[in-house]
């Protein structure tokens, strides 16, 4: 019995990578405060963070290694309006309707602990209703690039890895942006029913009374949103 424990003090004490994968495989209790589900979404947010972060870099690499002069971002991104030209208004507004989702979805969140389920659902529906805001607006600006010539390939304010920069970062997060609206209707749906206080048959309604599901879309929903502010930094302002 004391060889045991010694052996186990010994495990527990080596030095380097080796101590801490016995470490944590000693520890019952590491994974046990969260549930599976949000567990689950943690670690797609970590992978999805490695994705986001490869794109942003090599945007960066492209911009500072190209020689050929890369586009004005007031100009490309300006808006015609009341006779002059307004750069960044549109991205300015869909900042500030992307960062006020995060808002009303902070109060879903809340009120879902509360077991409010009438105010959570509208307030999912409103986190929804910003986030469609969002993708129409940025159709909007795909279409106006689109229109003035700018292609994966080429534009004709400059360096020609601009429109696939823009394009593949811009589109990701947007389907992203689309995706989070989808699983905010249908969870908002379930809320409203009150699948969730009678244990309703269905994905994301087998534990009675628990909320926890819209915490997890809350998680996800605050993701995109901070993505969103690194694109604004990185692509717009820089």
């Amino acid at each position: 019995m004391a060889e045991v424990t010694n052996t186990g003090q010994a495990l527990a004490r080596q030095p380097g990578l080796r101590g801490v994968v016995a470490d944590w495989a000693s520890d019952q209790r590491t994974f046990k405060t969260a549930s599976w589900m949000k567990a689950m979404m943690w670690i797609f947010l970590l992978s999805d963070t490695f994705i986001f972060s490869c794109f942003l870099l090599s945007y960066m690499t492209v911009r500072m290694s190209t020689v050929v002069p890369w586009p004005n971002a007031s100009e490309v991104f300006a808006l015609h309006m009341f006779g002059q030209n307004i750069p960044l208004i549109l991205i300015a507004i869909m900042t500030f309707v992307l960062i006020s989702s995060s808002g009303t979805m902070a109060m879903a969140v809340n009120f879902g602990y509360r077991r409010d389920r009438k105010k959570t659902a509208i307030l999912m529906l409103a986190t929804a209703l910003f986030g469609a805001t969002f993708v129409g607006m940025q159709a909007f600006e795909w279409t106006k690039l689109i229109m003035e010539g700018v292609r994966p390939w080429g534009n004709p304010w400059g360096a020609e890895q601009f429109g696939s920069a823009f394009f593949m970062i811009t589109g990701f997060h947007g389907t992203h942006v689309s995706i989070g609206v989808i699983f905010l209707l249908i969870i908002a749906r379930k809320v409203w029913r009150g699948d969730f206080d009678k244990e309703a048959k269905g994905f994301f309604t087998s534990r009675r009374g628990s909320y926890e599901v819209v915490e997890v879309t809350g998680l996800y929903w605050h993701f995109v949103d901070l993505v969103w502010v690194f694109i604004f930094a990185f692509f717009y302002l820089w």
